[in-house]
Order: C-alpha cells, then structure tokens, then sequence
C-alpha cells in the first residue's frame, strides 16, 4: 500500500494541483480562452482531434521518426563506445572531435540538414540522431573505461575469445549506466523531434502546433503539448522499468 501510494497516489495529486494551478490561473489573469485555453477546452480539443483522426496521424508520424533516428545512433553509437573504451589510442585521437560536435545543438545542424537531404522525413531523422549518437558514445566510452581491469586480465588467464570477453565482461558491466544513458537520451530525442518537425516536415506533433499557431487554434496548440508530455511521460516509465529489469538480470547473471 505504501508503494502504491508513492507510485501512483502522490503524482496523481500532484497533477491534479497542476490542473488546479492551470484553471485559477485562467480565472484570475483575465486572459480569454482563445489565447489561453482551460483543461476541458483542451481535454475537448483532444477528443476532436482523436476524433477525426489528425491526433493520431501526426502522433505515429513523430513517434516514426523519433524509433528510426534513436536506433540508429544505438546501433552506430554504443559499438563506436565500446571501441572507444577499449582503445586509447583511439579515444586520445577521436575524444577531442566528438567534445567538439556534441555541444552543437541539433537545432542547428537544420539548414545543412534541409539542404543535404531535402524536405520529408531524412532531416527530420538526422536531427534526432545527432541528439542521441553523441550522449551515447560519450556514456558508453566512460562505462566501458570504468570496468576494472582485473576482469580483463582473468580473461586474458582464461583465453577468453574476443566475443566471450564483449558478451560476459564488457555488456554485462556496461548495460546500468548505458541504460541510465539511454532513457535520457529518449526524452532529447522526443525533445528535438518537435522543434525539427516545426520546420523540416509538413506532419507530426511539432506540425501540428505550428499549423494550429497559424490557424490561432491555441486549444489545439495546447493539445499537441499535453500529448506530447504524456508520451514522454511514458517513454520514460518504458525505459525506467527496462532499466529495473535489467537490474534484475544483472543480479542473477553476478550470482
């Protein structure tokens, strides 16, 4: 009972008091439903927008988008650490470019994008790669850095082939802060996706938005923002519950 109080009671209330603070803000401020809209005006809004179909059109094509750009940067990202990790001589050549890039805001990188690959989706894509490579390799590179020598040297006893020592030694002691890594990472990529989509394509949330700022649809406006909260929302319990699990398994494989 106590857990569930913790897990579930106490961020219901805690949005309910955000919902509260939202409508005596409204009652109190003198603005107009059209520039500021009310819970149930937006709560509305979103019932028309599911509806009819828009909602879920735009919410498939970020989450699209968001799928393809993260699992490329995992796919090219964390084999790019563990090389890194592993040798020094080309962490030492390669470290001070990728310090270089990763403080360059993907938000950016958007004019070169648009004129390398055009409007559509591949922009789009690169943008939420870009957010998400970059924190990858530089949280696998130092986790896989960390690992205590010591097992490598009981490999090198054992004649541990090089996929035995990358498959029982480095993925296993790697995976916590990897995992740490990658829920947020997630939450930059859904981040970048809205503000790519703003520009790069003519579907998706962050669309959404912008074409209902032009149409001063702002109960529309509101919805895309709580959809776009509540997805994050629950991509970050997928990956903290995936992040439990393997805490589970590494237990069981450290036994």
């Amino acid at each position: 009972m106590k857990i569930l109080s913790r897990s579930f009671i106490l961020p219901l209330l805690t949005f309910c008091g955000a919902i509260v603070i939202w409508e005596l803000t409204i009652c109190f401020s003198g603005w107009k439903t059209q520039v500021f809209p009310d819970p149930l005006t937006v709560v509305t809004s979103i019932g028309q927008l599911i509806a009819n179909g828009t909602l879920v059109k735009h919410t498939i094509a970020s989450l699209f988008r968001v799928t393809a750009g993260f699992y490329l940067a995992i796919f090219l990202g964390i084999p790019l650490g563990m090389v890194l990790g592993r040798n020094t001589f080309l962490l030492c050549a390669l470290n001070p470019l990728i310090q270089f890039m990763r403080p360059i805001s993907p938000l950016a990188w958007i004019p070169i994008a648009m004129l390398w690959f055009g409007i559509g989706e591949p922009p789009a894509v690169f943008l939420i790669f870009l957010s998400s490579f970059f924190p990858l390799v530089v949280s696998t590179t130092l986790a896989v850095s960390s690992i205590n020598p010591t097992y490598f040297q009981v490999a090198a006893n054992f004649n541990l082939t090089r996929w035995e020592v990358i498959s029982k030694i480095i993925v296993p002691a790697m995976l916590p802060e990897v995992i740490t890594a990658l829920r947020i990472t997630l939450g930059i990529a859904w981040l970048v996706v809205v503000a790519a989509e703003m520009i790069a394509v003519d579907s998706g949330l962050g669309y959404l938005i912008l074409d209902s700022r032009n149409a001063l649809r702002m109960d529309y406006v509101m919805a895309g923002m709580v959809v776009i909260g509540l997805i994050g929302l629950a991509l970050d319990m997928a990956m903290k519950k995936l992040g439990k699990a393997e805490a589970v398994a590494w237990g069981t494989f450290s036994q």
